[in-house]
This record gives structure tokens, C-alpha cells and sequence, in this order.
């Protein structure tokens, strides 16, 4: 079971306009008005992350706008340096978007940990998972942060479990569950899913696409690490009334970085997805591609499902 790219990748790369000239990618994406919308994280000279918006009939060709749709507070300390990686998931009638808030702890504070100054990461990084929500994609209303750790990749799923939000995010090398009755209190942090030694993700494992509703279970395209950081794309199926239960994890990745666009740019070698969606008889799945152009990849419902051993 592979992913089958679109002969005419990349669908967005990065413009003209000054905050989209370095690169366009890890969008976020859903149906609206019938039609495919992705919010896009840009980077322009500024190396400040916003986000941009395109929609399309035919989940090819994009008409995007030229200015960003949202961006990040100058007078929020969490959002120093923009915002990244939009997640969508509609529930109820509103779009709830989460996206990851990117800044540095200050230099006066010593702080240690994953994120702590050192060779490899040099930089004291600080990201927390935020909240928007908007109706029409025009006005956005921010909901802070959810939950006030070092983790990012958080995605919600598309309806409430048991009466209880349910909620994924990543914090290193972890993948995890959270529940919450109020989108303030998060309870039963479960840890969902772990690297797996001499595997293809044997570095991290994170929240893709937000979960898709199947027969079989809840759909999730998520990310993997190798040792070397090659990001790559497979999926788990979740029970659908407990999603702590894990009923099928790839044993092989279903998208790998092979092309020039995936192998360079920004960050090589990677292929990153932060939205899928259900489009006619197919699954679309829309990704970052080694940080600097969006690709769409996909494969049809039928066979995605008919190949899971459940």
C-alpha cells in the first residue's frame, strides 16, 4: 500500500509576495463551500511563519490570496517568531484550528530539557500548541493555548469522544492522546503511540492529518522519523470508540522522500503532512515537501481500506 503522487507536483510553491518568497508548505486542509481550502504555513525574508490561504474545485489548481489570512500577535511572547502548521478539523458547524506557537524562553531563564540549549539545538525552543476558531475563513478567533507544555503537532478529532474533546499532539519522541470536557483541563495524557526500534519510524512519531472517520476505524496519516531524520508519512486505524486502541500501524511507510522536491529545499528529505481529506472516491493528502513547496499525494478509499489486516 503506497501513496501515488500527483504527476504535476509541487501544486503550491513559494510566490512573489514578500512573506511567501522562501517557501509554502505543511497546509492544513477541509471542504468548504465545495471546495478544497488549505491553510498554508509561508516564510518570507522575514523567516516569520504566517499563514496563507488557496482553494481549489478540483483539488489541484489553487487560487490563493495575496495577503496572509493570519499571523501571529507582535505583543504575544508565544508567538515571537509567527505561527506554524495549521490542523483543521470541523466540528459542529466551526473549524477548529490548531497550530503550533513558536518562540524562544528568555535568555534570564535556564531552562533544560528537551528543548535546552546544546549542539544540536542551540536555541532554547519554546512551541506550544494554540487554538483558533473561525466559521467562514475570513475572521479568526484565537483560544490561547491548550496545553501549556513543549509539544506541538496537536490535531483534534472531528467529533467529541464519550462527551470529551479528544485531542493529539507530539511531545519528543512521543505521540499522544488527550481528553478534556472544557478545551482547558486536559486529562488522561495517554501516550498512543512510540518510536519502534529498527523501524522507518524509529526516531519520533507525530499527529499527521487530523483523524478521518472510516468503517474501519478512525483514519491517521502521521508522521515517522528514521534514525538518520528522514520524515516519512504512514497511517494507524484507531478503534472508533476508544481511540487508545490501536488496531493497524504500517509496517512500511506509504510515502517516502524520493523526488528533488522532497529531498531539497529548506529542510531535506522530507515529506510531512498536517491535512487529509475524503475527496469523491479517494483519500487526498496534501504535505510539506523538505519544508519548502506543498505536493498532494493519494490513493483510492477502496484500496486503503481493503488492504488494512484488521
Amino acid at each position: 500500500m503506497k501513496l501515488t503522487r500527483f504527476s504535476g507536483n509541487p501544486v503550491i510553491s513559494p510566490s512573489k509576495n514578500w512573506w511567501e518568497t522562501k517557501a509554502t508548505f505543511n497546509p492544513g486542509v477541509t471542504a468548504f463551500q465545495d471546495k478544497i481550502v488549505l491553510l498554508y504555513r509561508s516564510l518570507g525574508g522575514d523567516s516569520i511563519s504566517r499563514f496563507g490561504w488557496a482553494e481549489s474545485s478540483d483539488g489541484i489548481h489553487f487560487k490563493r490570496n495575496e495577503d496572509p489570512v493570519f499571523e501571529g500577535e507582535a505583543e504575544n511572547p508565544y508567538e515571537r517568531l509567527g505561527v506554524e502548521d495549521p490542523r483543521i478539523s470541523l466540528i459542529e458547524g466551526t473549524y477548529y484550528i490548531c497550530y503550533t506557537a513558536p518562540s524562544v524562553y528568555p535568555a534570564s531563564v535556564y531552562h533544560t530539557g528537551k528543548f535546552a540549549p546544546s549542539i544540536e539545538r542551540p536555541a532554547p525552543w519554546r512551541v506550544r500548541p494554540s487554538l483558533l476558531t473561525t466559521v467562514d475563513f475570513k475572521t479568526f478567533e484565537r483560544k490561547g493555548i491548550l496545553i501549556d507544555i513543549d509539544t506541538k503537532d496537536a490535531a483534534f478529532f472531528p467529533e467529541k469522544i464519550a462527551g470529551n474533546w479528544a485531542l493529539l499532539h507530539r511531545a519528543y519522541p512521543n505521540l499522544y492522546l488527550a481528553a478534556s470536557r472544557d478545551l482547558k483541563n486536559w486529562e488522561r495524557q495517554f501516550v498512543l503511540a512510540s518510536p519502534r526500534e529498527n523501524s522507518w519510524d524509529q526516531e519520533r512519531v507525530g499527529a499527521g492529518a487530523p483523524p478521518l472517520k472510516t468503517e474501519k476505524g478512525w483514519l491517521l496519516f502521521y508522521h515517522g522519523t528514521s534514525k538518520n531524520h528522514q520524515y516519512m508519512i504512514g497511517v494507524l486505524i484507531l478503534d472508533l470508540a476508544d481511540p487508545t486502541k490501536i488496531l493497524y500501524r504500517s509496517s512500511e511507510p506509504l510515502l517516502v522522500p524520493e523526488t528533488n522536491y522532497e529531498k531539497e529545499g529548506l529542510t531535506p528529505n522530507v515529506v510531512f503532512t498536517c491535512g487529509a481529506i475524503e475527496w469523491q472516491d479517494h483519500y487526498l493528502v496534501y504535505y510539506g515537501a523538505a519544508d519548502k513547496v506543498i505536493g498532494l499525494a493519494y490513493i483510492m478509499k477502496e484500496e486503503l481500506l481493503n488492504s488494512l489486516q484488521i
